[in-house]
């Protein structure tokens, strides 16, 4: 096209087009965009109800308040016409949020604080406790009994636990106290962890502990895997074959538990301590356990050596740590997760 251009600036468009095998009305076509690109569009004067920009950066300010970081636009409206003020509807609010890329879930923008995440070692009984409450079905719906569960998180034995119709920082404390006392705990000997339920976080369990020298720890928000032993254990209690629908009445969720203590303390054999039961390992009972499994197991090699591959087997030993988030710096015995049903 650009040589039926020249062309045609010296022997006419016709002739040039008819010598070059062009359309005129192609020619035509350009010359008149060309002509029409070098004209400027009049200005298009801004929408009568638009914003100016200073008024939508003061309502963009508004939206990155402190106050309203986490507030939708309908709530930041009415509060505004509360006191007041109007800075402009709130489809515009909107409008200016999507224009920023912010126009998603607004409570997620709030800088929440940093928990650091707990790293807590037990290396014997009685050095780390896990308590945590767990709702158990009463007859009516929605009404419910509470247990709490003081846990040994070495030896995976029950310390305390009771039944009641409420949770209650009052009672928590009544059992800490009295399953320290029973424990025989010093002061700067245990350290009790727990989630952050509004019990747990109780003054009265705060002063508590003060008092007895014992140190809290809770999890991280949101966060169940840093309170992994007591959620697996109320998971042992409620996945067994005779764990109720639910319960006629507070005195039957108490009986329930003073048959399932007993037997998790002394008689279930736990996959995380060596399959001994709690008990076992609680009271110190493991190293003669270990000792006469290891001549059970050299018995049967001398018996049948061939049958063993020419070595005799050894029992699976207790762990010698026991963590709750271990530091990835920090080289720990091979330990098998808390057990799951």
């Amino acid at each position: 096209m650009a040589a039926a251009e020249t062309l045609g600036s010296e022997v006419g468009a016709a002739r040039a087009c008819q010598t070059l095998g062009v359309a005129r009305a192609a020619l035509y076509r350009q010359r008149a965009r060309a002509a029409a690109s070098l004209v400027e569009a009049p200005a298009r004067p801004a929408p009568p109800l638009k914003l100016t920009p200073e008024e939508r950066d003061n309502a963009l300010t508004i939206l990155h308040a402190e106050r309203f970081v986490d507030a939708s636009p309908h709530t930041i409206h009415a509060t505004l016409l509360d006191e007041g003020q109007y800075p402009c509807l709130v489809r515009t609010l909107y409008r200016i949020l999507a224009a920023e890329d912010e126009l998603c879930e607004r409570r997620n923008l709030r800088q929440h604080p940093q928990y650091a995440k707990p790293e807590l070692l037990a290396t014997a009984p009685n050095q780390l406790w896990s308590w945590d409450i767990t709702k158990l079905k009463g007859p009516p719906k929605w009404t419910y009994f509470y247990l709490y569960v003081i846990l040994d998180v070495f030896s995976r034995y029950v310390v305390g636990w009771m039944v009641a119709t409420c949770e209650s920082a009052a009672l928590a404390k009544q059992l800490i106290a009295e399953t320290c006392a029973k424990q025989g705990i010093r002061p700067g000997q245990l350290t009790l962890h727990a989630d952050r339920g509004s019990s747990m976080k109780s003054k009265p369990v705060a002063l508590l502990l003060a008092d007895l020298g014992v140190t809290k720890s809770h999890s991280r928000p949101y966060t169940s895997d840093d309170n992994p032993f007591s959620e697996s254990h109320f998971k042992t209690m409620k996945y067994r074959p005779d764990f109720p629908e639910s319960f006629g009445a507070i005195e039957d969720a108490r009986s329930h538990c003073l048959i399932f203590v007993p037997w998790y303390n002394n008689d279930h054999r736990h996959s995380g301590i060596a399959y001994m039961t709690p008990a076992d390992v609680h009271y110190g009972r493991a190293p003669a356990i270990i000792e006469a499994r290891s001549q059970t197991l050299n018995a049967a090699f001398e018996a049948n050596p061939a049958r063993l591959k020419g070595r005799a087997p050894t029992p699976k030993p207790l762990p010698s740590a026991v963590w709750i988030n271990p530091p990835d710096t920090v080289s720990t015995d091979p330990q098998e997760p808390p057990e799951q049903h």
